[in-house]
């Protein structure tokens, strides 16, 4: 089932490390079936360029599984709140363990709106949820509070969150807060982060939705 969505959990899984967003087996990945109402997610603990489409794990919207031999990723919980409640604009979920999204997620700092392409994530900044243990329910809610109204939160403690209409949009934002939060952490050492004020951040909103081959 679903085999083209596997192979892309594959290609993205391999594109998380080598793109730098994370580490060993860190992080994860979901794409959601809206036509068989399916998730498709990466296996737990397996190396990124081991993994092939037999290791991805379809589940269900209840949390069961549907198709695969492997253990889904221990985020699953993580991913399937999404899909459950805002399944009709959410298609993908990208979970990683970036260096400066995670240094502000350790240090439970949101990303403010120093550079105008944060509205990418949906809003004038990126929050940092509470913090919960790894795999939990109670670290899925955490998520999807600090998430609400927007397409990247950082995981306190733990490292960076993503979603999108598709893999392809997740992932880019997933790359684009990381290189935000590396600018920012650069500009705060300086002394010199200055914030844009909300009213330009509405129109960097309202213009995003606008860029790039816009299909008709």
């Amino acid at each position: 089932m679903l085999e083209t969505i596997k192979q892309q959990i594959v290609d993205y899984g391999k594109k998380l490390i080598d793109s730098g967003l994370t580490s060993g087996t860190g992080g994860n990945v979901s794409i959601f079936d809206p036509n068989t109402q399916l998730m498709a997610i990466s296996p737990s603990g397996i190396d990124y360029a081991e993994t092939t489409g037999r290791d991805v794990v379809l589940m269900d919207l209840t949390g069961n599984v549907v198709e695969g031999e492997r253990k889904p990723s221990s985020e699953w919980q993580m991913h399937l709140i999404y899909y459950q409640k805002r399944g009709e604009e959410i298609g993908a979920v990208v979970h990683a363990h970036s260096t400066c999204s995670t240094i502000l997620a350790t240090c439970r700092k949101e990303l403010p709106a120093t550079n105008y392409m944060i509205a990418l994530a949906g809003g004038n900044n990126v929050r940092c949820s509470e913090y919960a243990t790894f795999g939990t329910r109670e670290l899925a809610e955490a998520s999807f509070e600090a998430m609400k109204d927007r397409y990247a939160c950082f995981l306190a403690n733990h490292g960076l969150l993503t979603c999108g209409k598709d893999i392809q949009t997740a992932f880019s934002t997933a790359v684009e807060i990381e290189r935000l939060a590396g600018l920012h952490i650069g500009a705060t050492l300086l002394g010199g982060a200055v914030v844009l004020p909300d009213d330009e951040m509405e129109r960097m909103k309202t213009a995003f939705q606008s860029y790039g081959q816009v299909k008709e």
